[in-house]
């Protein structure tokens, strides 16, 4: 019987970078992966490959709109779809091999296999059981279900995350249930290559929860690129053939049922926590109405020695939130104190433009009945984003009345997703609207935006 200081139960984001942290703490460590490779969902089925996908479709979107505006002339681009799915997972394999490699460059332990936790201190993978003082659960999410919709990926049809990243082909039709980041993400992949596609969703609003002033941008910006829009629609059901299928819905407002014609159907209405085999019920592990994990603050449950993070717990479910955590916990478990500031998590949506955000909506403040000053700005102020034909969406910061603290921040345009980690540096360190005004920037940088948007805050921004 194999004997540990930490035995973490899952190798994506939250699992792999807790391991490593624990092993430079000094911690004998052993991760615990049933996957043939490590990286969880973010590395082999989520994240990398649908950037990979989004990247290659961007260029085919700029050779097909752009390239001849700027001179760049000569056959038009044609799409190979077998070799942009081996792109894809070539970009795949890179990056879970460069985990196994930091595996074994911290010396951690690959336990391959699924696990159980036959009692407090024991981890069960196999036929063999190993002791660790302490148990990290990071076994992350899974798509959700919807009622009425049977998901078969092997099918190609009626399909969900992981099965959209390789359909046997481009569909010339689809359908995709959700409008939240996967749904949008995918949807813009496949309508750059050439389907009509077509999103159902229940909210009146895409990405629920976002600021109101994006969602009627991206919106905008997302029916320009293609994308049509059915909103307030519940799903009643969705009636699959071997090559079709059709999408069953109300109105919310009233009305007979409608249909919606598809060849492909992606169910994209979220993920829920994965926990399925642990044994968490016989060991009486504490779990929210919800299903999640409950934990404490410092992310141990109610079973001495045994921690969650990541999915399977409270919180967004985002990688890098369970990075923080996987790091976090394990300062905890080496005796140090594991801090993550739940309230400056960025969120990001890795389409054309990208969509990111940080801290409190517009709404969730004056809710509050907090004073505000609001800065914005257009990026068609931006020179950097004109000259890329990204001249679309803006920058706009929400400071506190009095103090001109920063509260929140939300970007649509070009590199949102790498910009808004400045407003979450100034977040982190209680920065006001005007220091960021009175940073320098480089000119000419999409950054720059955010710098007016700083000077919105005050006296006005110079370029608008």
């Amino acid at each position: 019987m194999a004997q540990y200081d930490v035995i973490i139960i899952g190798a994506g984001p939250g699992g792999y970078v807790s391991a490593i942290r624990c092993a430079q703490l000094g911690l004998k460590t052993a991760i615990v992966e049933g996957r043939e490779t490590l990286g969880g969902t973010c590395l082999n089925v989520g994240c990398i490959p649908s950037k990979a996908l989004l990247h290659a479709t961007h260029m085919l979107h700029e050779a097909e709109h752009n390239f001849a505006d700027m001179g760049l002339k000569g056959k038009t681009q044609s799409v190979d779809w077998t070799q942009m799915k081996a792109y894809k997972t070539d970009v795949v394999g890179q990056n879970t091999g460069g985990i196994e490699f930091l595996m074994k460059k911290n010396k951690i332990d690959w336990l391959k296999g699924w696990a159980s936790i036959p009692a407090a201190g024991q981890v069960k993978v196999g036929d063999d059981t190993h002791e660790a003082k302490n148990i990290v659960i990071a076994s992350g999410s899974v798509p959700s279900s919807l009622p009425g919709v049977e998901v078969d990926n092997d099918k190609g049809i009626v399909v969900d995350s992981t099965g959209a990243l390789d359909l046997p082909k481009v569909p010339k039709k689809m359908t995709v249930i959700g409008a939240g980041v996967i749904g949008l993400e995918l949807g813009s992949v496949y309508a750059r290559l050439g389907a009509d596609v077509t999103v159902v969703e229940y909210m009146d609003a895409i990405c629920p929860g976002m600021d109101a002033d994006v969602q009627r941008t991206f919106k905008r910006i997302l029916e320009k690129q293609g994308l049509k829009f059915i909103m307030g629609a519940a799903v009643q059901g969705v009636d699959a053939t071997k090559t079709k299928a059709k999408v069953r819905y109300l109105p919310k407002k009233g009305g007979d049922e409608e249909v919606v014609d598809a060849d492909v159907v992606l169910v994209a209405t979220g993920r829920k926590p994965f926990a399925e085999g642990l044994g968490l019920d016989a060991l009486g592990v504490k779990m929210t109405e919800r299903g999640q994990i409950a934990v404490d603050g410092k992310w141990a449950t109610n079973v001495p020695g045994i921690y969650a993070i990541g999915d399977v717990i409270e919180g967004p479910m985002l990688a890098h939130k369970a990075e923080d955590e996987g790091m976090a916990v394990a300062e905890v478990m080496a005796g140090k104190h594991g801090h993550v500031n739940y309230g400056v998590i960025p969120g990001v949506v890795y389409t054309t433009p990208e969509v990111a955000t940080v801290g409190a909506t517009e709404a969730a403040l004056k809710a509050e009945g907090r004073k505000l000053k609001i800065g914005k700005f257009m990026f068609m102020g931006n020179a950097r984003a004109k000259a890329v034909h990204q001249g679309e969406g803006f920058v706009k910061i929400i400071t506190d009345k009095e103090t001109d603290r920063v509260l929140g921040a939300a970007i649509i345009g070009p590199a949102a997703g790498d910009m808004i980690h400045e407003l979450c540096v100034a977040m982190e360190f209680g920065a006001s609207a005007q220091d960021i005004a009175l940073t320098c920037h480089a000119h000419p940088t999409y950054s720059e935006a955010v710098r007016e948007a700083a000077l919105a805050c005050g006296d006005g921004a110079i370029h608008s």
